[in-house]
């Protein structure tokens, strides 16, 4: 393993523990390239690793990809150029190029894209909303999704507005109950929440997206139900993952415990001065014409 994906692995360990990650998850290294290129010194952050990040990242050298999303979730019995994600993970591998995904871990971790999501729905209200981990709790890392309990009430048309600025949208999609009333409660799922918020006691379900019976079930039930687009409940936290994996790799130069790099790596890091790109390329696959 190439001292730069070995130093950027042990660094998001530090940021997202992979024992967070569901059990259903692939997450971790997902591909090692065999042939790492000594000039590689960037590392690209992306939602999904689409063809078009692909071309992004082969014009410059990169060591590493982290891939939010797993680009293999099903099993497979081969790998070939005939099937796009499993052509992209090939040429990276070739161009010298590791994959790594923290997905669900990222989801989990304190700090993580729920937090994230937890932060613009509390708006002016931060210092004084209460934030707790929604579904399995993961000891003291972390948990799955987020119930934000705001100390006032807020109408729903102002909470749309707070998700709207956070997200950098002018658009969401909002299910309303037959009887209008003030929030207090909002549940938080990054992506695609129909199944953790399913049953939920909270006026709001805040997600990516969900399945469409599950809307009319949540509706029905006199919640309301705010969904942006899968990806763009995720995108924006990667500015906050380079600087946290920037941060992160800073400190793991300087730790000279045995969970981090031997001397000669902390010098060697060091000296790469690693370039954490948020890919250009990245974008929600979907249109609004």
């Amino acid at each position: 393993m190439s001292l730069v994906v070995k130093s950027v692995c042990k660094a998001l360990e530090r940021i997202a523990p992979l024992r967070l990650a569901e059990p259903w998850d692939k997450v971790g290294l997902i591909i090692e390239s065999p042939v790492p290129r000594s000039d590689a010194k960037r590392v690209v952050l992306t939602i999904d690793l689409t063809t078009a990040v692909l071309e992004e990242t082969l014009k410059v050298p990169t060591a590493l990809v982290i891939t939010y999303h797993p680009p293999l979730f099903q099993p497979i019995t081969s790998l070939t150029l005939a099937n796009p994600l499993q052509a992209s993970l090939l040429k990276l591998s070739a161009a010298g190029t590791s994959v790594f995904c923290p997905h669900s871990s990222l989801d989990a971790t304190w700090g993580g894209i729920n937090d994230w999501l937890a932060d613009g729905v509390m708006g002016p209200q931060k210092a004084t909303a209460k934030v707790n981990i929604l579904g399995e709790i993961k000891g003291e890392a972390g948990g799955v999704g987020r119930i934000v309990t705001l100390d006032e009430p807020i109408p729903i048309e102002e909470l749309v507005q707070r998700v709207k600025k956070h997200l950098s949208l002018s658009q969401v999609d909002v299910g309303r109950p037959l009887t209008p009333k003030a929030i207090k409660t909002i549940a938080v799922c990054a992506g695609s929440g129909g199944s953790l918020l399913s049953g939920v006691d909270a006026d709001v379900y805040f997600t990516g997206e969900m399945q469409h019976h599950d809307v009319l079930g949540a509706v029905a039930r006199g919640r309301y139900v705010i969904l942006c687009g899968h990806t763009n409940t995720e995108r924006g936290y990667l500015p906050i993952l380079a600087k946290k994996l920037s941060d992160a790799l800073s400190e793991l130069a300087r730790d000279e415990s045995s969970n981090g790099l031997s001397r000669e790596e902390r010098i060697e890091i060091e000296k790469h001065q690693l370039d954490i790109h948020i890919s250009e390329a990245d974008m929600h696959p979907l249109d609004r014409m």
